[in-house]
């Protein structure tokens, strides 16, 4: 943790490519997430809806209770996971802490709606597709800038602190 609060692994390349390795695997969640997303559904509320309520035109079931208790079971605390550990990461950032703040948030905030907009759909009214493509949007588009950052923040130049002489990197 000291390579990180004092920017030391700016220094270590080792550190730096063990972050960025790190990261290329929340990327290919970050992609698998999409693709899981469209085969099952897309950004149309009718296959939002097919999906969860069935569709008699193309055969499929509703959405069971015990399959959708079991799926939320595991994203609640894998997508806390994934979230709490890139967003943690943003904190080495050198952004302003408002945009940092913003950037947590949402993640989570998208992450939440999402799962609990799936529920909505199934059990109280098909309008909250409309939540459940929204929520996934801004879940995708906020862990892909996250990433980004983070990428950014690994291998950006300090060129203040570095001018100074100061080895400490950020």
């Amino acid at each position: 943790m000291k390579y990180m609060m004092n920017g030391g692994f700016k220094m270590n390349s080792f550190m730096r490519l063990t972050l960025s390795l790190t990261l290329v695997f929340f990327v290919g969640f970050w992609i698998t997430n999409f693709l899981l997303f469209f085969h099952k559904t897309g950004l149309s509320y009718k296959s939002v809806v097919d999906y969860y309520l069935g569709s008699e035109a193309e055969f499929t079931a509703p959405r069971s209770y015990q399959g959708m208790l079991e799926v939320t079971h595991f994203h609640m605390p894998m997508m806390g996971l994934v979230i709490l550990l890139l967003t943690h990461l943003l904190l080495f950032v050198p952004i302003r802490n408002g945009w940092r703040m913003f950037w947590v948030v949402i993640p989570f905030l998208s992450a939440l709606t999402g799962e609990a907009s799936g529920w909505l759909v199934r059990f109280l009214h098909p309008g909250f597709a409309y939540l459940k493509i929204l929520a996934f949007c801004m879940l995708q588009i906020s862990l892909g800038v996250v990433l980004g950052l983070l990428f950014w923040g690994i291998w950006r130049k300090d060129e203040k602190k570095m001018q100074d002489g100061d080895s400490r990197g950020w």
